[in-house]
């Protein structure tokens, strides 16, 4: 989660990024009945209330404006969506839909659930769903996110008609879009209330809660943004994943991971969810008083490089693109993604070779070959001699950026790591620094931060969720990296149907990419989450979805 996007011209993008996005701590336990039978909301005759506790940290809660993990964690709970994911699957199927199919190539039709209202009382007809895509493309297209909105993920889309009160045309660019019913699933997926929101500016987070502007299976009904949310289940939510196990849900947010852990410990709070370090799970593991829950993986950690910008970019007094070029890739032999793995993160992430991680279809290990040693790990000789045949001269100085407290207090010890290695044998010479993500999402799209990290949470467990952000012309990274061919090949494994050519692609993009080095992967991390002993049903939403519905967790 990742993780922030701009719309791009007939592409793909995505995010959570999560943009960017960090490793989170929550709750495991018995398996509950995934379809979140209970009719009453309060938890099956368990407890009626739950305390959550995160560090992830929120943008904004109007889905126009944020792309990020802690963002989308909110309105999964708050917001409906055309196409969601029920407990346990990555697949989507019709949220507040009946049914939702493509009536030609490059139509795909919705019909929506008569009688539908969000919790104020307005109707939810088909009139707000256009509206909610129509002001994604026009916020994103005007800037008025600040770049920070998920318009990008609609880049096939050309226009969406409503015929009627239940049904929704959305007309696409391109025909057989494989990946449009995912993207429905996203953080540019959330219907809005077209009576509380503006067409064509970001609504303030207090008029959004103030306007009861919800349709999911939770409403707000306190929020002080980055300390205390309070949610009570909705009655009216007609969606897919049923009503709330638990009636009551207060999230608290923490400044410092050590408190979260502390808390989650003692029982002051419930459950414990983004982002805890790796040395406290490991600690949790072993106390008897709570429950470590581990949920399939898709986060990853990566270096960005930002082609203006950095030693010889394109604005630069020196620029050549060769001896760019050359810097990225002695960046790349230097790195020693194992030491970072086990030093830092005890095992909760690994090494990532590539751009997809490893377990999605087309994945491979593009960067494994090409740099270091040629089997993943350093070779300072190989770097020395990039940077000699490219005629650069060293230490070569560079301004390498990380953030604080959205991946997790890790972050420092990773990026000191990282400069150490890339300063091996006076090839580089590192000005290392760090910002708080408030100011940091900012700085990193308006050309700050010649390399800075990001992380990713997925938006949907697909392969194109790793290509589209980031390598598309006008990609979320706003890193100036375009590729003709890469472009047109992401574009075209979006609407191939033969599973096994459209594999082939996604192997072709990363094979490309790799060779560009655009962003430099480096680690993919597991979903873990840590409860009280009575806290069950985090197995249930700790899925290969990606999100984490509160509505799954009950008590006692």
């Amino acid at each position: 989660m990742v993780h922030l996007p701009r719309r791009r011209p007939a592409a793909l993008a995505a995010g959570i990024a999560v943009t960017a996005l960090a490793l989170a701590a929550c709750s495991g336990g018995t398996s509950d009945n995934s379809s979140g039978s209970s009719t009453d909301g309060g938890g099956g005759g368990g407890a009626s209330s739950l305390i959550i506790g995160t560090t992830d940290k929120i943008t904004t809660i109007d889905p126009a404006g944020s792309y990020d993990n802690g963002s989308f964690a909110v309105m999964n709970q708050v917001f409906p969506f055309l196409m969601n994911t029920p407990y346990g699957s990555p697949d989507v199927e019709p949220d507040i839909a009946t049914k939702a199919e493509f009536t030609s190539d490059t139509e795909y039709t919705v019909t929506l659930k008569p009688g539908l209202k969000f919790a104020n009382g307005h109707d939810l007809t088909s009139s707000d769903v256009k509206f909610t895509f129509d002001r994604q493309l026009a916020i994103g297209a005007s800037g008025a996110d600040d770049g920070n909105g998920p318009s990008s993920l609609l880049y096939n889309l050309d226009s969406v008609d409503a015929p009627d009160d239940t049904t929704v045309v959305f007309h696409l660019k391109s025909a057989n879009d494989q990946i449009f019913p995912q993207i429905l699933s996203s953080p540019a997926g959330p219907i809005v209330d077209e009576e509380v929101f503006a067409a064509d500016a970001l609504t303030p987070d207090a008029d959004i809660v103030a306007g009861n502007a919800f349709a999911g299976p939770y409403v707000i009904t306190s929020y002080d943004q980055n300390n205390l949310i309070s949610y009570e289940a909705n009655p009216d939510y007609q969606g897919l994943l049923g009503a709330p196990k638990t009636a009551n849900i207060d999230v608290k947010y923490y400044a410092e991971e050590s408190n979260l852990k502390l808390d989650v410990q003692q029982g002051n709070i419930d459950v414990a969810y983004r982002s805890l370090s790796a040395t406290d799970i490991e600690d949790l593991r072993g106390d008897d008083n709570v429950k470590v829950v581990d949920g399939p993986g898709g986060e990853i950690r990566y270096i960005v490089f930002n082609f203006d910008t950095m030693p010889f970019g394109a604005t630069t007094a020196d620029a050549d693109a060769a001896k760019a070029l050359a810097v990225r890739q002695a960046a790349a032999d230097l790195i020693d993604r194992e030491l970072i793995a086990k030093q830092v993160y005890k095992g909760t992430f690994t090494p990532l070779y590539s751009y997809v991680p490893a377990g999605l279809t087309g994945a491979n290990e593009a960067l494994k070959d090409l740099y270091g040693d040629g089997n993943g790990g350093p070779d300072a000789d190989k770097a020395a001699k990039t940077l000699a045949d490219a005629g650069v001269s060293t230490p070569v100085e560079l301004h390498l950026q990380y953030n604080p407290d959205h991946y997790g207090s890790g972050s420092a010890d990773e990026y000191a790591l990282v400069k150490d290695q890339l300063e091996t044998d006076g090839l580089f010479k590192v000005d290392l620094q760090s910002t708080e993500w408030v100011q940091y999402s900012k700085d990193r799209t308006t050309d700050v931060y010649p390399a800075y990290q990001l992380g990713w949470f997925p938006d949907y467990s697909d392969a194109d969720n790793y290509l589209t952000p980031f390598f598309l012309i006008d990609n979320f990274l706003h890193n100036h990296y375009e590729n003709q061919a890469v472009n047109d090949m992401i574009l075209e494994q979006a609407t191939t149907a033969d599973p096994t050519a459209r594999a082939a692609l996604i192997g072709e993009i990363q094979d490309a990419v790799a060779k560009d080095l655009s962003t430099l992967p480096l680690l993919q991390g597991a979903q873990v989450a840590v409860t009280g002993k009575d806290v069950s049903g985090a197995s249930d939403t700790l899925d290969a979805s990606f999100k984490f519905r509160y509505g799954a967790l009950s008590k006692g």
